[in-house]
């Protein structure tokens, strides 16, 4: 049986003596960071028992920062995954120790957002949220940033001029986007449908200005019928489809600007062949995945989550260790596009 490395061992191993392999470990006297590193490294390289004690005693000095996220939909299959990623870059943070704390809206009622961030913010150092735009959040958002509270917004842009910072698509060019892969897979004149979560999502409101303007400048044969809400359900998207294709035979394209193309999708799938209607959803998920294949999705424009997720918590801890900036920036990312023969 292999020989269980030793202190002695591992001292030699780093090319420090032994009292500093025990400083290191007991953390009795500071020790060089450079040197630290050293023992550290040479720990995991001769598999000495001790190195998630070393590790721990790197980080007892480094700044510790609460993060809060507030998200909705917990059900919906691609805020798991969101949930999933920001835990995945908690973990991957160096320069602090980090305590993650995620809730989830009820509803999107705009008092639910309001009371999770408000509840939230009396647990952790900074804040941020996929809330939907109205008074009462903007309010809400105002009060936590003058407490000293930086807040930013994610994937949909609220409390515009009042938050820290956005991070997420250029909502705007994502439905241009959309409305140009539409464009391009359809080649008769006919009607298209534009399907948003509700009128207080300000990202759904741009994706449906650039879908309506790029049409407009660049395809006017089609015509855009009267917006849909679906409140982001599958069933009310699903009801709202069959609907539509019943009355509109011509209709050519069908672009879902939130959550909800799961409803679309069944509805394509009974009344549709493959082709016959161009779909454009958002995110890929095993659902969208598999209409893509099948060849009931045209197109699905993606958030880059891990991405979004690193340099979320890159301007998170600026903002705590560095201080609140006094503009409300923006942070667009590269949206990830899928086609049949990309997945």
């Amino acid at each position: 049986m292999a020989r269980r490395p030793t202190i002695e061992d591992l001292a030699q191993s780093a090319g420090v003596s032994t009292a500093t392999v025990d400083r290191v470990l007991n953390g009795r006297q500071k020790v060089r960071k450079e040197t630290a590193q050293r023992v550290f490294d040479a720990a995991q390289k001769i598999g000495y028992h001790g190195t998630g004690l070393i590790a721990q005693r790197m980080r007892a000095d480094l700044p510790y920062i609460r993060y809060g996220i507030v998200l909705h939909k917990e059900r919906q299959d691609f805020y798991q995954d969101f949930r999933a990623e920001l835990e995945r870059s908690v973990l991957a943070l160096t320069g602090v120790r980090a305590d993650l704390k995620i809730r989830f809206s009820p509803s999107q009622i705009p008092a639910d957002f309001v009371q999770e961030m408000q509840t939230l913010s009396r647990e952790v150092d900074v804040l941020a949220a996929t809330a939907i735009t109205d008074n009462a959040v903007t309010e809400a958002v105002e009060d936590l940033q003058a407490r000293g509270l930086p807040c930013f917004s994610i994937l949909n842009d609220f409390a515009p001029g009042v938050r820290q910072s956005y991070l997420g698509l250029n909502n705007l060019k994502v439905g241009r986007i959309a409305a140009s892969v539409i464009a391009m897979a359809v080649h008769n004149p006919g009607k298209v449908a534009v399907f948003v979560g509700g009128h207080r999502w300000h990202g759904h409101e741009l994706r449906e200005t650039g879908f309506r303007s790029f049409l407009r400048e660049k395809a006017p044969r089609f015509q855009v019928l009267e917006t849909l809400v679906n409140l982001e359900t599958r069933e009310l998207t699903y009801e709202a489809t069959l609907d539509i294709l019943h009355r509109h035979p011509d209709l050519r394209g069908i672009y879902c600007a939130g959550g909800g193309m799961e409803g679309a999708i069944a509805a394509l799938r009974e009344v549709r062949q493959p082709g016959d209607v161009a779909l454009v959803v958002s995110e890929l998920t095993s659902e969208s995945r598999k209409a893509l294949a099948n060849g009931f999705v045209t197109l699905a424009i993606g958030t880059p989550l891990p991405l979004l997720c690193r340099d979320l918590f890159d301007a998170m801890t600026r903002a705590v260790l560095d201080g609140m900036t006094g503009s409300a920036a923006q942070h667009f990312l590269q949206p990830d596009l899928y086609l049949p023969e990309c997945i």
